[in-house]
Protein backbone atom coordinates (compact mmCIF):
# COMPACT_ATOMS: atom_id res chain seq x y z
CA UNK A 1 0.00 0.00 0.00
CA UNK A 2 1.46 3.19 -1.02
CA UNK A 3 0.19 7.04 -1.08
CA UNK A 4 -3.91 5.91 -0.94
CA UNK A 5 -6.50 8.47 -0.55
CA UNK A 6 -7.60 9.61 2.86
CA UNK A 7 -10.70 10.58 1.66
CA UNK A 8 -12.01 7.67 0.56
CA UNK A 9 -11.64 5.92 4.02
CA UNK A 10 -15.32 6.24 5.93
CA UNK A 11 -15.72 2.80 7.64
CA UNK A 12 -14.90 2.78 11.22
CA UNK A 13 -15.07 0.04 13.84
CA UNK A 14 -13.67 -1.47 16.93
CA UNK A 15 -10.55 -3.28 16.87
CA UNK A 16 -11.97 -5.68 20.02
CA UNK A 17 -14.51 -6.80 17.83
CA UNK A 18 -12.61 -7.72 14.99
CA UNK A 19 -10.92 -9.89 17.50
CA UNK A 20 -13.78 -10.93 18.54
CA UNK A 21 -15.36 -12.31 15.41
CA UNK A 22 -12.12 -14.03 14.36
CA UNK A 23 -11.78 -15.89 18.44
CA UNK A 24 -15.55 -17.06 17.07
CA UNK A 25 -14.50 -18.51 13.95
CA UNK A 26 -12.03 -20.11 15.66
CA UNK A 27 -13.86 -21.44 18.22
CA UNK A 28 -15.31 -23.68 15.18
CA UNK A 29 -12.52 -24.20 13.74
CA UNK A 30 -10.24 -25.92 15.95
CA UNK A 31 -11.31 -27.73 19.13
CA UNK A 32 -8.47 -27.23 20.95
CA UNK A 33 -9.32 -23.04 21.22
CA UNK A 34 -10.20 -22.30 24.87
CA UNK A 35 -11.10 -18.98 26.14
CA UNK A 36 -10.28 -17.60 29.63
CA UNK A 37 -11.48 -14.62 31.15
CA UNK A 38 -11.52 -12.48 34.28
CA UNK A 39 -15.19 -11.45 34.62
CA UNK A 40 -14.88 -9.15 31.33
CA UNK A 41 -15.88 -11.50 28.61
CA UNK A 42 -18.62 -8.17 27.42
CA UNK A 43 -15.96 -5.64 27.02
CA UNK A 44 -13.40 -8.14 25.80
CA UNK A 45 -16.27 -9.26 23.15
CA UNK A 46 -15.09 -12.96 24.29
CA UNK A 47 -18.77 -12.93 25.50
CA UNK A 48 -19.68 -14.43 22.01
CA UNK A 49 -17.53 -17.64 21.76
CA UNK A 50 -18.66 -18.22 25.69
CA UNK A 51 -21.90 -18.60 24.35
CA UNK A 52 -21.36 -21.07 21.40
CA UNK A 53 -18.95 -23.09 22.82
CA UNK A 54 -19.69 -23.18 27.21
CA UNK A 55 -17.53 -26.45 27.21
CA UNK A 56 -14.51 -24.35 26.24
CA UNK A 57 -14.97 -21.01 28.11
CA UNK A 58 -13.51 -20.57 31.62
CA UNK A 59 -14.73 -17.57 33.72
CA UNK A 60 -11.71 -16.83 36.13
CA UNK A 61 -13.72 -14.18 38.05
CA UNK A 62 -11.29 -11.24 39.34
CA UNK A 63 -8.12 -13.34 39.28
CA UNK A 64 -6.10 -12.70 36.34
CA UNK A 65 -3.19 -13.86 38.19
CA UNK A 66 -4.71 -17.49 38.43
CA UNK A 67 -6.46 -16.95 35.10
CA UNK A 68 -2.38 -17.01 32.92
CA UNK A 69 -1.68 -20.19 35.44
CA UNK A 70 -4.30 -21.93 33.84
CA UNK A 71 -3.68 -20.84 30.38
CA UNK A 72 -0.26 -21.75 31.16
CA UNK A 73 -1.51 -25.08 31.78
CA UNK A 74 -3.71 -25.16 29.18
CA UNK A 75 -0.78 -24.69 26.90
CA UNK A 76 1.35 -27.44 28.23
CA UNK A 77 -1.67 -29.91 27.96
CA UNK A 78 -1.89 -29.19 24.21
CA UNK A 79 -5.02 -26.33 24.10
CA UNK A 80 -4.64 -23.06 22.50
CA UNK A 81 -5.35 -20.73 25.42
CA UNK A 82 -6.69 -17.10 24.91
CA UNK A 83 -6.75 -15.17 27.76
CA UNK A 84 -8.93 -11.95 27.91
CA UNK A 85 -9.02 -8.76 30.01
CA UNK A 86 -7.87 -4.97 29.86
CA UNK A 87 -4.26 -4.89 29.43
CA UNK A 88 -4.12 -2.85 32.83
CA UNK A 89 -5.17 -6.33 34.38
CA UNK A 90 -3.35 -8.55 31.52
CA UNK A 91 -0.13 -7.84 31.65
CA UNK A 92 -0.81 -5.70 34.33
CA UNK A 93 -1.72 -7.03 37.13
CA UNK A 94 -0.41 -10.87 36.23
CA UNK A 95 2.89 -10.23 34.22
CA UNK A 96 4.78 -12.47 36.41
CA UNK A 97 2.98 -15.61 35.85
CA UNK A 98 3.12 -14.26 32.20
CA UNK A 99 7.10 -14.18 32.27
CA UNK A 100 7.51 -16.95 34.38
CA UNK A 101 4.68 -20.00 33.26
CA UNK A 102 4.03 -18.54 30.12
CA UNK A 103 7.11 -17.04 28.15
CA UNK A 104 10.14 -19.38 29.95
CA UNK A 105 8.18 -22.64 29.82
CA UNK A 106 7.84 -21.37 25.91
CA UNK A 107 3.92 -22.02 26.30
CA UNK A 108 1.04 -21.88 23.45
CA UNK A 109 -0.94 -19.26 25.26
CA UNK A 110 -2.31 -16.12 23.26
CA UNK A 111 -2.56 -12.80 25.58
CA UNK A 112 -5.56 -10.58 24.05
CA UNK A 113 -5.98 -7.28 25.86
CA UNK A 114 -8.47 -4.30 25.04
CA UNK A 115 -9.16 -0.85 26.90
CA UNK A 116 -4.97 -0.12 25.71
CA UNK A 117 -4.08 3.28 25.13
CA UNK A 118 -6.29 6.58 25.77
CA UNK A 119 -9.08 5.91 23.74
CA UNK A 120 -10.07 3.78 26.78
CA UNK A 121 -11.67 7.08 27.32
CA UNK A 122 -13.83 7.92 30.48
CA UNK A 123 -12.53 5.03 32.69
CA UNK A 124 -9.53 7.22 33.05
CA UNK A 125 -6.12 6.71 34.16
CA UNK A 126 -6.13 3.49 36.34
CA UNK A 127 -7.45 1.65 33.32
CA UNK A 128 -5.92 3.50 30.41
CA UNK A 129 -2.85 0.91 29.57
CA UNK A 130 -0.24 3.19 28.72
CA UNK A 131 2.85 0.69 29.77
CA UNK A 132 1.51 -2.39 28.10
CA UNK A 133 4.47 -2.49 25.30
CA UNK A 134 7.02 -1.62 27.60
CA UNK A 135 6.08 -4.88 29.80
CA UNK A 136 5.78 -7.04 26.86
CA UNK A 137 8.57 -6.50 24.67
CA UNK A 138 11.10 -7.02 27.34
CA UNK A 139 9.92 -10.78 27.67
CA UNK A 140 11.68 -13.37 26.41
CA UNK A 141 10.18 -15.63 23.67
CA UNK A 142 6.99 -13.40 23.57
CA UNK A 143 5.40 -11.83 20.31
CA UNK A 144 4.18 -8.54 20.46
CA UNK A 145 1.45 -7.68 18.21
CA UNK A 146 -0.72 -4.30 18.00
CA UNK A 147 -3.11 -4.17 14.81
CA UNK A 148 -3.62 -0.72 13.49
CA UNK A 149 -7.65 -1.30 12.85
CA UNK A 150 -10.94 -3.59 12.85
CA UNK A 151 -9.32 -6.08 9.85
CA UNK A 152 -6.00 -5.38 10.71
CA UNK A 153 -7.05 -6.99 14.15
CA UNK A 154 -8.89 -9.95 12.55
CA UNK A 155 -5.70 -10.95 10.59
CA UNK A 156 -3.06 -10.38 13.78
CA UNK A 157 -5.87 -13.01 16.23
CA UNK A 158 -5.97 -15.28 13.18
CA UNK A 159 -1.40 -15.36 12.56
CA UNK A 160 -1.32 -15.16 16.43
CA UNK A 161 -3.67 -18.85 16.57
CA UNK A 162 -1.32 -20.13 14.13
CA UNK A 163 1.48 -19.20 15.42
CA UNK A 164 3.94 -21.53 17.86
CA UNK A 165 4.44 -19.75 21.13
CA UNK A 166 3.65 -17.17 23.51
CA UNK A 167 1.83 -14.14 21.27
CA UNK A 168 0.18 -11.09 23.16
CA UNK A 169 -2.14 -8.59 20.81
CA UNK A 170 -2.81 -5.41 21.94
CA UNK A 171 -6.02 -3.91 21.54
CA UNK A 172 -8.21 -0.55 21.63
CA UNK A 173 -12.15 -0.02 23.06
CA UNK A 174 -13.59 2.93 20.73
CA UNK A 175 -14.40 3.01 16.92
CA UNK A 176 -11.58 3.74 14.90
CA UNK A 177 -10.82 4.42 10.93
CA UNK A 178 -10.56 1.29 8.88
CA UNK A 179 -7.89 2.38 6.86
CA UNK A 180 -6.24 -1.13 5.77
CA UNK A 181 -7.48 -3.27 3.01
CA UNK A 182 -9.52 -6.55 4.18
CA UNK A 183 -7.32 -8.77 1.43
CA UNK A 184 -4.00 -7.36 2.39
CA UNK A 185 -1.24 -10.32 3.91
CA UNK A 186 -0.46 -10.37 7.57
CA UNK A 187 2.55 -11.74 8.63
CA UNK A 188 4.45 -11.59 12.16
CA UNK A 189 7.52 -9.40 12.13
CA UNK A 190 6.60 -7.57 8.74
CA UNK A 191 5.97 -3.64 8.88
CA UNK A 192 3.83 -1.70 5.92
CA UNK A 193 5.25 1.26 4.23
CA UNK A 194 2.40 2.88 3.85
CA UNK A 195 2.90 6.42 1.78
CA UNK A 196 6.43 6.51 0.63
CA UNK A 197 9.03 9.74 1.03
CA UNK A 198 12.25 10.72 1.40
CA UNK A 199 12.56 13.75 4.06
CA UNK A 200 11.41 11.71 6.99
CA UNK A 201 10.06 8.48 8.25
CA UNK A 202 7.13 8.43 10.50
CA UNK A 203 6.59 4.93 12.31
CA UNK A 204 3.01 4.41 14.24
CA UNK A 205 1.29 1.18 15.86
CA UNK A 206 -2.19 0.76 16.29
CA UNK A 207 -5.10 3.10 15.30
CA UNK A 208 -2.68 6.37 15.57
CA UNK A 209 -0.95 5.56 12.31
CA UNK A 210 -4.14 6.83 10.46
CA UNK A 211 -3.26 10.10 12.08
CA UNK A 212 0.41 10.05 10.75
CA UNK A 213 -1.15 9.17 7.81
CA UNK A 214 -3.02 12.39 8.19
CA UNK A 215 -0.16 14.25 9.14
CA UNK A 216 2.22 13.32 6.36
CA UNK A 217 -0.61 14.85 3.75
CA UNK A 218 -1.05 17.71 5.44
CA UNK A 219 2.81 18.25 5.88
CA UNK A 220 2.74 17.34 1.65
CA UNK A 221 3.90 20.84 0.17
CA UNK A 222 7.06 20.91 3.03
CA UNK A 223 8.23 17.45 2.91
CA UNK A 224 7.62 13.48 1.58
CA UNK A 225 7.11 12.12 5.00
CA UNK A 226 7.32 8.33 4.50
CA UNK A 227 4.83 6.53 6.77
CA UNK A 228 5.61 3.15 8.26
CA UNK A 229 2.84 1.05 10.26
CA UNK A 230 4.19 -1.13 12.89
CA UNK A 231 1.81 -4.04 13.42
CA UNK A 232 4.32 -6.10 15.11
CA UNK A 233 6.19 -4.67 17.81
CA UNK A 234 8.04 -7.80 19.12
CA UNK A 235 10.30 -8.93 16.49
CA UNK A 236 10.90 -5.54 15.09
CA UNK A 237 11.06 -5.52 11.50
CA UNK A 238 14.96 -4.12 11.22
CA UNK A 239 15.00 -4.45 7.26
CA UNK A 240 12.30 -2.12 6.89
CA UNK A 241 12.66 0.36 9.27
CA UNK A 242 16.77 0.71 8.09
CA UNK A 243 16.13 0.77 4.30
CA UNK A 244 13.60 3.76 5.06
CA UNK A 245 15.46 5.59 7.48
CA UNK A 246 18.80 5.44 4.95
CA UNK A 247 16.65 7.36 2.67
CA UNK A 248 15.41 9.75 5.24
CA UNK A 249 17.61 10.32 7.82
CA UNK A 250 15.58 11.19 9.94
CA UNK A 251 12.95 9.47 12.15
CA UNK A 252 9.77 10.22 14.59
CA UNK A 253 7.55 7.65 16.39
CA UNK A 254 4.12 7.70 17.34
CA UNK A 255 1.93 6.00 19.67
CA UNK A 256 -0.69 5.87 21.72
CA UNK A 257 1.58 4.61 25.05
CA UNK A 258 4.14 6.12 27.33
CA UNK A 259 7.49 7.48 24.93
CA UNK A 260 9.50 5.41 27.36
CA UNK A 261 9.67 1.83 26.89
CA UNK A 262 7.45 1.45 23.71
CA UNK A 263 7.65 1.90 20.02
CA UNK A 264 10.00 4.34 20.00
CA UNK A 265 12.15 3.10 22.52
CA UNK A 266 12.46 0.15 20.35
CA UNK A 267 13.33 2.26 17.41
CA UNK A 268 16.10 4.46 18.87
CA UNK A 269 17.60 1.26 20.31
CA UNK A 270 17.90 -0.56 17.25
CA UNK A 271 18.98 2.48 15.09
CA UNK A 272 21.37 3.67 18.07
CA UNK A 273 23.34 0.38 16.99
CA UNK A 274 22.79 0.34 13.47
CA UNK A 275 22.75 3.64 11.98
CA UNK A 276 22.05 6.84 14.56
CA UNK A 277 19.98 9.49 13.80
CA UNK A 278 17.44 11.71 15.40
CA UNK A 279 14.63 10.17 16.41
CA UNK A 280 11.69 12.14 17.94
CA UNK A 281 9.48 10.25 20.00
CA UNK A 282 5.99 11.08 20.17
CA UNK A 283 3.41 10.04 22.74
CA UNK A 284 2.44 10.10 26.55
CA UNK A 285 5.36 11.93 28.31
CA UNK A 286 5.45 10.39 31.30
CA UNK A 287 2.38 10.99 32.81
CA UNK A 288 -0.72 9.34 33.18
CA UNK A 289 -4.07 9.98 31.62
CA UNK A 290 -7.47 11.41 33.08
CA UNK A 291 -11.21 10.68 32.42
CA UNK A 292 -12.69 12.27 29.11
CA UNK A 293 -13.59 10.64 25.44
CA UNK A 294 -10.79 9.15 24.01
CA UNK A 295 -9.88 11.60 20.82
CA UNK A 296 -10.51 14.64 23.30
CA UNK A 297 -7.51 12.87 25.15
CA UNK A 298 -5.88 12.69 21.80
CA UNK A 299 -5.91 15.90 21.18
CA UNK A 300 -4.90 17.45 24.75
CA UNK A 301 -1.68 15.39 24.44
CA UNK A 302 -0.85 16.16 21.34
CA UNK A 303 -1.46 12.71 19.36
CA UNK A 304 -3.93 13.69 16.60
CA UNK A 305 -2.72 14.27 13.52
CA UNK A 306 -2.36 18.30 14.10
CA UNK A 307 -0.37 17.59 17.04
CA UNK A 308 1.77 15.62 14.94
CA UNK A 309 2.16 18.25 12.72
CA UNK A 310 3.11 20.62 15.34
CA UNK A 311 5.86 17.87 16.55
CA UNK A 312 7.09 17.72 12.69
CA UNK A 313 7.14 20.86 11.64
CA UNK A 314 10.05 21.52 14.24
CA UNK A 315 12.31 19.11 12.24
CA UNK A 316 11.10 19.15 9.02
Amino acid sequence: MSNFSLSQITNHKSIRDGFGEVLLELGEQNPDVVVLSADLSGSTRAKKFAEKYPERFIECGVAEQNMMGIAAGLALSGKTPFVTSFAVFSPGRNWEQLRVSVCYSQANVKIASTHAGLLTGADGATHQALEDIALTRVLPNLVVLSPADFYQAKKATRAAAEYKGPVYIRLTRDKTTIFTKEKETFEIGKAEVLRRGRDLTLIGTGPIVYEALQAAEKLRDKARIEVINLPTIKPLDKMAILASVEKTGKVATVEDHQVFGGIGSAVAEFLGEELPVPVIKIGMPDIFGESGKGRELWEKYGLTAEGIVRRLEKVI
